[in-house]
């Protein structure tokens, strides 16, 4: 027989689940709204998989860990991510973006909030680009592992398309290679090469480690570029599939997420 699963903080498997954030978890703790057990939650009290847990009178059902996948995502520029925080939704970690995803789709419904809904309901983006960007995005709605994976893809390699007005000149090609940031840190660029375009409008393939979405806008703006356009076409490993057509998503296999994490075993 398997060994049973360690007891884990509260805290932590409420945010596993998708139903908030720890600090939210925190929070209903305090208002007496979370039983374990049909006793009050305690804050840093642990739960093993055979404690009852209700939020509101309500039982939380619980899942294992495997059930919360993590989607890669094909984001038309400007299309939503996720959906509209509501005013008292919680402050999102930096470099990501939570929200609540509603039970019907939309004309217009963010990419989360078209997802299945056994996926979860509360929707965190890892890495994500800036809002007027697209190309592949993640999502999960496991809290923890969105938390690892946030970390994990900062050292990966990140591959972007870009399309500037007019021609890059051999001065403003070799100051994006430095990498050079206005905080005064500089991001490691790997490659930057022309790959076409045609008029005003050219394509670039640039390659960095350790940049966001934003810090690649930031490199190319600061040489007084119009950038129109950034797509990211590869995370690590992971690359954009042809076939995956814009709005759509797919699934990670576990080797796909486990090349994103670093950890063989991660999330499975």
């Amino acid at each position: 027989m398997p060994a049973p699963r360690p007891a884990e903080r509260l805290q932590k498997v409420l945010s596993q689940l998708g139903l908030g954030s720890r600090r939210e978890a925190e929070a209903w703790i305090r208002a007496g709204r979370l039983t374990v057990n049909g006793k009050p939650a305690l804050l840093g009290m642990r739960v093993g998989a055979d404690d009852l847990l209700k939020l509101d009178g309500r039982t939380i059902r619980r899942r294992p860990m495997s059930a919360a996948p993590v989607f890669l995502c094909h984001r038309s520029p400007g299309e939503l991510l996720l959906p509209p925080r509501a005013g008292a939704a919680p402050r999102a970690p930096a470099g990501e973006g939570v929200a609540a995803a509603s039970p019907v789709a939309a004309r217009g419904a963010s990419i989360a909030e078209r997802l299945p809904r056994r996926a979860g309901r509360r929707f965190i983006s890892i890495s994500p680009m800036p809002a007027v960007d697209g190309g592949l995005e993640l999502l999960t709605a496991d809290g923890a592992l969105a938390a690892r994976l946030q970390r994990s893809v900062h050292a990966l390699e990140a591959e972007y398309s870009l399309r500037v007005r007019g021609e890059l000149s051999g001065e403003q090609q070799l100051a994006i290679r430095e990498g050079m940031l206005d905080r005064g840190q500089a991001v490691k660029v790997l490659q930057l090469e022309p790959t076409g375009g045609e008029a005003s409008n050219r394509w670039y393939r640039l390659i960095t480690v350790g940049a966001s979405g934003n810090d690649v806008r930031q490199l190319i703006e600061r040489q007084a570029v119009t950038l129109v356009r950034v797509l990211r076409t590869r995370l690590g490993q992971l690359e954009l599939p042809r076939t995956l057509a814009r709005s759509r998503w797919r699934e990670l296999s576990a080797e796909e997420l486990a090349g994103l994490s670093g950890n063989p075993g991660a999330g499975r």
